[in-house]
């Protein structure tokens, strides 16, 4: 059964996104939101972490990536919110990394 991560936090601040990580079955996806995007800035740990995951469904917000001036690489999926309910249900089960 896939599961939908949800991450809102800043990469920086904790270690909910390397902990995600670890847990990540191979159906599983992962979506950025909020300061979560900031872990898209290149050069950073938690980008890299990202790029270390291989064939990782990983989706980000765009507007919150725009609003926080950041680009997202062509090896993540930007989406809006229209989509991020269209993933949701998607996904057999959603957790969301309070």
């Amino acid at each position: 059964m896939s599961t939908l991560h949800v991450l809102s936090h800043s990469p920086f601040g904790d270690s909910r996104l390397s902990s995600c990580l670890r847990l990540l079955g191979d159906t599983d996806a992962l979506l950025l939101s909020g300061d979560a995007v900031y872990a898209l800035r290149p050069g950073t740990a938690p980008y890299a972490a990202l790029q270390a995951q291989g064939e990782l469904s990983l989706y980000a917000l765009a507007e919150d990536a725009e609003a926080r001036a950041l680009a997202i690489p062509a090896w993540a999926t930007a989406i809006d919110y229209a989509a991020f309910v269209e993933l949701s249900l998607r996904h057999p089960k959603v957790n969301s990394w309070l």
